[in-house]
């Protein structure tokens, strides 16, 4: 009887954990990381000091073995609050991170059309080199949240989805 509820327990711990995993990708976030979250919390999640990004310096974080790049900026939350440090872009490769559509990396270029052909406000471009020229296989493909203030954007490379980015549009 011990070894029954030995058992029952370590599964529903094992489950309560698996639980607790956060691999949503939204215009708004990835995994438990969201735009607009202050540096604090998000050093709480990631465990580890944040520094803000200055245009060279990446924070690369870890999340349950998977690797999401933060970058942090000073932005105006409101009057009692005008520059907090705040995550204004992130960046991932991992193909665990998908959205609710299941999109993520390795899904196809046709997957993202299939996806969010109704969407209201998406767009497809191309990627372009140092030298201004469109480089061949290689584009983006953005759903704007107009409301939030932001871009969720998928990289492909060879229709293939490589990057998952959300961050703040600058263009509102």
């Amino acid at each position: 009887m011990k070894k029954i509820i030995s058992i029952l327990m370590f599964t529903l711990t094992f489950g309560y954990m698996s639980a607790q995993e956060n691999f949503e990708v939204s215009t708004l976030r990835i995994g438990p990381f969201k735009v607009f979250m202050p540096k604090a919390e998000a050093e709480k999640i990631a465990g580890t000091k944040l520094t803000n990004s200055d245009g060279e310096k990446k924070n690369r974080v870890k999340y349950n073995g998977e690797t999401i790049q933060i970058d942090l900026f000073d932005n105006y939350i409101n009057e009692a609050n005008p520059s907090v440090p705040s995550i204004t872009y992130m960046t991932t490769t991992s193909k665990k991170f998908k959205t609710k559509s299941g999109i993520g990396v390795g899904s196809t270029r046709d997957d993202l059309i299939n996806a969010y052909r109704n969407y209201p406000n998406f767009s497809v471009r191309p990627d372009w080199d140092d030298n201004s020229k469109p480089i061949k296989d290689s584009g983006y493909f953005n759903i704007e949240d107009s409301q939030a203030g932001t871009l969720l954007s998928f990289k492909f490379i060879n229709n293939i989805v490589t990057e998952i980015s959300v961050y703040l549009n600058e263009g509102c």
